[in-house]
């Protein structure tokens, strides 16, 4: 269920610390369908050589596929930063971490991802006065709606009133 946003933003368009709700479930507006540049541009600047994402032939007649799969990684960076708008432009100090990342099901060229986050837990840093650090369930699912990858993200975050 969407609850109403009464944050009060960044003028970049992020929250603050103060403003994220613990089980605060967001369904992002920006979707994206990706495609096969995207598969060989992100494969070959990260040096990737794995056919299994950039060799059409290779994946029709030796994988169970029988396509391209997206690069794993571009799924991960698609699915966090379609959340940077509704969530975190602006209010963000840093990344901390990211686990339990998953992919249950392929991402394929010309698939369509929309995302959903939810605010699992948060707490204020003791090491640096004036920020915190709140931890995300980011979801990313194609048209169908089946899930293709999630994560949990541990964000060091603003406040908005500093010490």
């Amino acid at each position: 269920m969407q609850q109403q946003d009464t944050a009060q933003r960044h003028h970049r368009g992020g929250i603050y610390f103060e403003d994220f709700v613990v089980g605060r479930k967001y369904e992002h507006r920006l979707t994206r369908t990706v495609t096969q540049m995207d598969n060989m541009l992100f494969s070959n600047m990260t040096l990737n050589p794995q056919p299994l994402h950039i060799d059409r032939h290779f994946c029709e007649t030796e994988t169970e596929w029988g396509q391209p799969l997206m690069n794993s990684l571009f799924t991960l960076g698609l699915m966090i930063g379609i959340s940077v708008n509704d969530l975190t432009v602006g209010t963000t100090i840093a990344n901390l971490g990211m686990t339990e990342v998953k992919f249950p099901h392929p991402l394929f060229e010309n698939d369509t991802v929309h995302c959903t986050t939810e605010i699992v837990g948060k707490r204020e840093s003791k090491s640096h006065p004036g920020a915190g650090i709140v931890e995300l369930h980011h979801r990313a699912f194609k048209q169908d709606g089946t899930m293709v990858a999630e994560c949990r993200r541990q964000a060091f975050m603003r406040m908005r009133v500093q010490p």
